[in-house]
């Protein structure tokens, strides 16, 4: 067996022995572990089949206006796993996620709170994508109807990766993972689960740009900790 695979398996079930997570205000009911190991080792190729099947989608309106499908990048062998809203501009241009402003503020967030916190990590060590694969015209909120077309295909690349965790960036990402009518105030910090895999919700980057959110800034920080240090420790 590979080394690395290998390493992977063993970590995954010791977390399975000792390691249990508690739902937001629910501290006496665990949040269900992985029933399966957290990185599967066709995982590239199964993205690969994923994006053939979307293909040149027009499966709703979003892709009116688009200029490319924003698909996601980052290790297929991860086992973390970001979670945003949709494209903007420079990831229609681009064809990448998280590439323009709140995307360069996402890679310094955990680039530099690894360091902090001693955990080797890049934004290349893991996988980004979106809800939706289409930039939304005028960087609007998804629509329900466009959220649930994309959604299947987001659901198929994490069960595709089968990460330890995920990071659910803003209220787009959190109410398609978790069915949760709550705001991201309300929500961030707090474990959750999205079928056997653990999600931690946080602000989007995006928000965080604003310069009168200081608290959110230190807030996010303290849940991407939270992530680090669960899926790395």
């Amino acid at each position: 067996m590979n080394p690395d695979l290998l390493r992977r398996y063993l970590s995954y079930y010791q977390d399975l022995g000792f390691k249990t997570l508690y739902r937001a205000g629910q501290a006496s009911q665990p949040v269900a572990q992985p029933a399966t190991p957290p990185t599967c080792p066709g995982a590239a190729e199964a993205l690969q089949r994923i994006r053939e099947e979307i293909g040149d989608c027009h499966r709703c309106r979003l892709s009116e206006g688009r200029t490319q499908i924003v698909f996601g990048v980052g290790n297929a062998a991860t086992r973390l796993v970001f979670v945003g809203e949709g494209p903007g501009a420079d990831e229609d241009a681009q064809g990448i996620p998280f590439v323009g402003r709140a995307g360069q503020l996402l890679t310094q967030m955990i680039e530099n709170t690894a360091r902090k916190e001693g955990v080797p990590l890049s934004r290349q060590d893991v996988y980004i994508c979106n809800v939706v694969k289409c930039r939304p015209p005028g960087n609007r909120t998804p629509e329900p109807d466009e959220m649930e077309t994309c959604g299947q295909f987001l659901f198929q690349q994490l069960e595709a990766i089968r990460p330890k965790a995920i990071c659910a960036l803003g209220g787009t990402a959190a109410k398609a993972l978790l069915d949760r009518k709550e705001g991201v105030t309300r929500l961030r910090g707090n474990w959750y689960d999205w079928r056997g895999i653990p999600v931690m919700v946080t602000y989007h980057p995006s928000y965080l740009l604003r310069p009168y959110n200081q608290d959110a800034k230190r807030e996010a920080w303290e849940d991407l900790k939270k992530v680090l240090h669960y899926v790395y420790d």
